[in-house]
């Protein structure tokens, strides 16, 4: 049964553009996970939205690995300012029981 892990992080307006360019400058290290199926980052339509970084795995085994391994480290060791986020979002982890498409 594939997982499914949604970040939703609140990232205020003057900090959308390096936020984005983080995800787009990133190593790509996630891809190599064992389990690793997809990755979707969805922007907020408006100024109050929040970002959300949808990860898709083959299971929770394989997600649990990504968060014990050294890459998953390496990426984070560099957050932005905490003034770059807003109030709420963190994480939400689902299984897929119905796909379409």
């Amino acid at each position: 049964m594939q997982y499914v892990v949604a970040n939703r992080v609140p990232v205020k307006p003057d900090f959308h553009s390096e936020f984005e360019e983080r995800f787009r400058k990133r190593a790509g290290e996630v891809e190599k996970q064992a389990g690793f199926v997809r990755m979707e980052i969805l922007r907020p339509v408006d100024d109050n939205g929040v970002y959300v970084v949808l990860t898709h795995w083959a299971d929770k085994a394989a997600f649990d690995s990504w968060l014990r391994s050294d890459d998953f480290k390496a990426v984070h060791k560099n957050p932005l300012p905490k003034e770059a986020f807003g109030e709420g979002g963190g994480l939400e982890q689902h299984e897929v029981i119905i796909a379409a498409g």
